[in-house]
């Protein structure tokens, strides 16, 4: 196998995968969306927003944006954006966590990340999780490259 194909099969693993991370996380989500907008609320009330009335539209936000990210990342014609949404949501779920352990010295929380199936409490431990997720976003960033279709004329050799 050439080196061409090798990145080819890297970067469709890396999207692929992230896909299905995305997809993953907001099935799971939505099979807990009570307790996980519960945990949205514990977070925001931590963060001195009034968690009555946005814990909702939070939760809805989070899970909307990783189904249309998995989305971004299936579409061919959308995968670049895809990473970058990829990325956006892992630097921001990485930096809330370090600033709710570290701003707000906040007490362990199950943040509901990966629904009820994966334990994962919010803090260093999740913000390095979600910071070295950042590898397969940035491999399909730069790697990715949509082959065209170009049509070959009859006649010309």
């Amino acid at each position: 196998m050439n080196r061409s194909r090798a990145v080819t099969w890297i970067v469709r693993i890396c999207r692929y995968g992230l896909a299905a991370l995305f997809l993953f996380t907001a099935i799971a989500k939505l099979a807990i969306v009570n307790a996980f907008a519960g945990n949205v609320g514990d977070l925001l009330k931590s963060s001195g927003f009034n968690y009555e009335r946005w814990s909702w539209p939070a939760t809805i936000a989070v899970i909307v944006t990783e189904i249309i990210t998995a989305l971004f990342l299936i579409m061919p014609r959308t995968v670049r954006l895809g990473a970058l949404c990829a990325a956006v949501l892992l630097v921001g779920f990485a930096g809330y966590a370090l600033y709710y352990v570290y701003v707000l010295s906040g007490e362990p929380l199950e943040c509901g990340c990966f629904g009820g199936i994966i334990a994962s409490q919010l803090g260093v431990k999740t913000a390095l999780r979600n910071l070295a997720l950042l590898v397969p976003a940035l491999v399909v960033w730069f790697g990715y490259r949509r082959t065209r279709m170009v049509p070959r004329l009859e006649g010309v050799s």
